[in-house]
């Protein structure tokens, strides 16, 4: 049973075919079957299981911050899996350094938040090892999970302080961090929600 007390770092809950299905069986917006299985859940799934995070917490992760890939923010050119620098901020005039903005054709206003050039080398590194970021401390980590976490706080900077602040999901809302920060703002059930949706993954019948 997948509950909001497990570990980040952990082996694989779920499979390959698991996860693709459980992406594949809901709408996933302007991605297609080979984009699901050929780019995004190999990469998740290859690149979580190379620094010991479970691809089916992550995935979860993303299904739920992006409407399994229907949002704004999941689109092309953005492709952003998990609501990475994306802050709330909204303005109707054009910003002056538009680098960490996007115009969001839905809402028709400028929204602040990081786009990525690729999934595959851009944003699932992001994501992953800001999720690695979050679970170990700083000194903590093995040579290949510091190097992915200096790549992913290379596109945004996590404080020290919140380093291994969340080790299990649960934590990874802000009013259950230990920091008074977090992932998610407030937070209160983010937790249980992955927890839910990777419980749904794992036991899905492929």
């Amino acid at each position: 049973m997948i509950g909001e007390t497990v570990s980040i770092i952990a082996s694989p809950s779920a499979s390959f075919e698991q996860l693709a299905a459980a992406i594949l069986s809901r709408e996933h917006g302007e991605y297609t079957e080979y984009d699901i299985r050929g780019v995004i859940v190999p990469t998740y799934y290859s690149l979580c299981t190379e620094v010991g995070v479970d691809p089916n917490i992550a995935i979860a992760q993303m299904i739920l911050e992006t409407g399994n890939l229907t949002s704004f923010w999941a689109a092309r050119p953005q492709r952003n899996p998990a609501g990475i620098g994306v802050t709330g901020q909204r303005r109707h005039v054009s910003p002056a350094n538009p680098a960490r903005w996007a115009y969001n054709t839905q809402r028709q206003c400028w929204e602040r938040g990081l786009s990525f050039a690729t999934w595959r080398d851009d944003a699932i590194p992001a994501h992953v090892g800001r999720l690695l970021a979050y679970a170990l401390p700083k000194g903590g980590e093995n040579a290949a999970q510091r190097s992915l976490i200096e790549r992913a706080l290379s596109y945004r900077w996590l404080p020290d302080r919140m380093r291994g602040s969340a080790p299990i999901i649960r934590l990874l809302g802000k009013v259950h961090n230990p920091t008074g920060q977090g992932w998610a703002s407030p937070g209160t059930t983010y937790g249980a929600k992955i927890a839910a949706r990777a419980e749904r993954i794992a036991q899905m019948d492929v």
